[in-house]
């Protein structure tokens, strides 16, 4: 498939798709006349792109973290080291820290929000997210 397919099927932009080239992340054949084409495995690896940038991992972490994956399934392979493992283990680590950070700061949220609206919308959501936030914040201290 060409670019404009892969950018409409993955709901990337085309810039994005030659970025992800540049770095290393995505690759392409190119044609006789010079056009870049992909497998239909390219779909599924810009997605998992797009999930590790939104994560918070820059493009060189990904870049060691791509081989390490299936396109299939994602499964890792024989191709993990015990470094990038290490070093994966702790973005995990930070990924869970900024989850716990994030609950905490919508239970904050909530409960400035039912306070500014009254009563108004204090029903079942208020309350039991702000328990689960500072449930979460106690089991990761």
């Amino acid at each position: 498939m060409r670019i404009g397919e892969l950018a409409r099927r993955s709901g990337v932009s085309e810039r994005s798709l030659r970025y992800y080239e540049q770095q290393g992340l995505l690759r392409s054949e190119r044609t006789p006349g010079g056009h870049r084409e992909f497998g239909a495995w390219a779909v599924d690896r810009v997605v998992r792109i797009q999930a590790l940038y939104a994560a918070g991992l820059n493009s060189r972490k990904i870049a060691q973290l791509l081989p390490c994956m299936r396109d299939a399934d994602g499964g890792p392979n024989a191709s993990a080291t015990s470094r990038l493992v290490g070093e994966l283990l702790a973005e995990r680590e930070r990924i869970d820290r900024t989850m716990t950070d994030l609950a905490l700061t919508r239970g904050i949220l909530d409960e400035v929000i039912e306070a500014a609206s009254g009563d108004r919308g204090a029903g079942d959501r208020g309350a039991g997210d702000r328990g689960a936030a500072a449930d979460r914040g106690a089991q990761a201290s």
